[in-house]
């Protein structure tokens, strides 16, 4: 766990771990607060052998990099980049990558940036693996007065300190566990910016749960949250926004990104930053005048575009070990464990002669898997239990497996809200869920978790898919998350990609045969 906050888990086999040290993990460790002599520190002491010398000065002068060329905004001139080192500003001034985003040079240590360039120039510097600190400020935007209630609830010391280390710094990203009340770290953050406020969400489902949130936690009414998605088009002092709407397209034009310039926005929330998509990128490095609040589980993302989140939303703020937030009883313990089914020869067969882009589905979705996730929920049966899968038809067939109801993207939101609902009042015990079950959904008492199939090999998706189960239960119970893969396939390799992320906050997984959930005698599926 010390080393987790500027390194990377590459692999985690039973006794040994491997972690990577990137550049970019150095510098939000950076931003963070941990300096070189820390990491350095940590590094020795939890080496197994001797770490040598050079490496160390190498993580040194990496994370030295951080800050020494700064934005700032100066009094005669506007927005500058300004060298601590001026030899570093000559280099990368002198880069064709930067070429019409600087102005006219003021002194030795000080250059003109067109302040319309200023997100896009701090991706170029990070490219040039010289990362600029952003201390030019922000407008505070249009007033809006926003207080949280007092009605018997306080933020947690860890939530305080999320909201301080990111105000403190401005703009960034708030890194918590699924359960853990990221939703209250971004009102609070709304409490203190007093002003207009832009909220980001994957879904309309996830909007409507944020819209309740705020008008239970904080001094909002309902008439003061606009809601702006494929069913709504409300342009309020809080507004609330699906990643979908802002990025669907018309004759090939973004025909949403007026609500970006719609009011004078105080801040611009985030929510599940890791899900990110591409288009937002693009609109959010005009905005960086903006203070800007990314909230998610993971920094993982399985495209590599972690350093625009870096450059866009801001480095890593606050960063909470889900060990620690478990350990103070703010989410639920789980247990996770991988069930290793062996294939039928015919289902052998059939993924031996597969071609190798379809290996993968056909090993996830076999129907040997079927019975097994009958035996977990019967396990369970006092228990409210997800399905969770990847593939439609492998869904419809677990549904009707276990006689339970399929939420899926085709599923209407006013469907998928009566089955949630209806799953959290306890009429509904188990719940079959696509990819949809992954962001932002408010199931706390979800005790159990099946994932039969999944994206690959993506570690965000299994952190997202764990967070499903991690809210306390009343009765201080143990979350349980099984993995069902197949034995010999690559969908077991996959899973153990999945899996890094997770063993590095500290969940182990125990590995168990099927025979050990069904008995020797395995059924037969047709």
């Amino acid at each position: 766990m010390a080393i987790a906050p500027f390194a990377e888990l590459e692999r985690s086999p039973e006794h040994v771990h491997t972690y990577r040290l990137t550049p970019l993990g150095l510098w939000n460790a950076r931003a963070a607060g941990h300096d070189a002599e820390n990491v350095v520190d940590s590094l020795i002491k939890y080496s197994r052998y001797p770490v040598p010398h050079a490496l160390l000065v190498d993580v040194a002068e990496t994370m030295d990099r951080y800050g020494r060329l700064q934005l700032v905004n100066d009094p005669s001139h506007g927005l500058v980049l300004h060298g601590l080192d001026k030899i570093v500003l000559i280099e990368v001034a002198k880069s064709k990558k930067l070429a019409g985003m600087l102005g006219a040079r003021i002194d030795d240590e000080t250059i003109v940036v067109h302040p319309s360039e200023r997100g896009r120039l701090k991706q170029a510097l990070l490219k040039l693996g010289w990362p600029a600190e952003d201390l030019a400020g922000y407008v505070d935007g249009e007033a809006h007065e926003i207080s949280l209630a007092e009605d018997g609830w306080t933020l947690r010391s860890y939530q305080q300190e999320a909201v301080d280390g990111f105000w403190a710094g401005g703009s960034g990203v708030v890194v918590l566990p699924c359960g853990a009340g990221k939703t209250l770290v971004g009102a609070a953050a709304m409490a203190t910016a007093q002003a207009t406020t832009l909220i980001l969400v994957t879904n309309t489902v996830a909007g409507r749960q944020w819209k309740r949130e705020l008008v239970a936690r904080t001094s909002l009414t309902e008439d003061e949250i606009g809601e702006y998605s494929g069913e709504r088009k409300e342009i309020r002092p809080v507004t609330i926004a699906t990643y979908q709407v802002l990025t669907s397209r018309r004759g090939g034009a973004f025909t949403h990104l007026d609500l970006f310039g719609a009011r004078d926005w105080g801040l611009v929330i985030y929510d599940e930053v890791h899900l990110l998509p591409a288009p937002i990128f693009r609109f959010t490095a005009d905005l960086q005048a903006r203070r800007r609040l990314g909230l998610t589980a993971t920094l993982v993302r399985e495209d590599g575009r972690e350093g625009d989140v870096f450059s866009l939303i801001g480095p890593k703020r606050y960063d909470a070990p889900w060990k620690d937030i478990e350990a103070q009883g703010w989410i639920a313990p789980a247990e996770c464990t991988e069930v290793r089914v062996t294939l039928t020869d015919a289902e052998r067969m059939t993924y031996a002669v597969t071609e190798a882009e379809e290996r993968y589905r056909v090993a996830a979705t076999a129907r040997t898997k079927l019975p097994v996730v009958r035996a977990l929920v019967e396990k369970h049966a006092g228990d409210q239990t997800l399905v969770i899968g990847g593939y439609i038809e492998q869904l419809h067939q677990l549904g009707e497996y276990l006689d339970a109801p399929i939420v899926q993207g085709s599923t209407t939101n006013k469907e998928r809200e009566r089955l949630f609902d209806e799953f959290r009042s306890g009429r509904l015990r188990t719940l079959v869920i696509s990819k949809v079950g992954n962001f932002s959904i408010d199931l706390p008492e979800a005790a159990v978790a099946i994932q039969v199939s999944g994206t690959f090999g993506s570690r965000q998706e299994e952190a997202q898919r764990l967070g499903r189960v991690l809210r306390p239960k009343a009765d201080g119970r143990q979350a349980h998350f099984y993995t069902v893969v197949s034995r010999d396939t690559i969908d077991t390799e996959y899973a153990a990609h999945r899996q890094r992320f997770l063993a590095e906050q500290g969940y182990a997984y125990k590995i168990v045969d099927a025979d050990d959930i069904l008995g020797p005698a395995l059924p037969q599926i047709d």
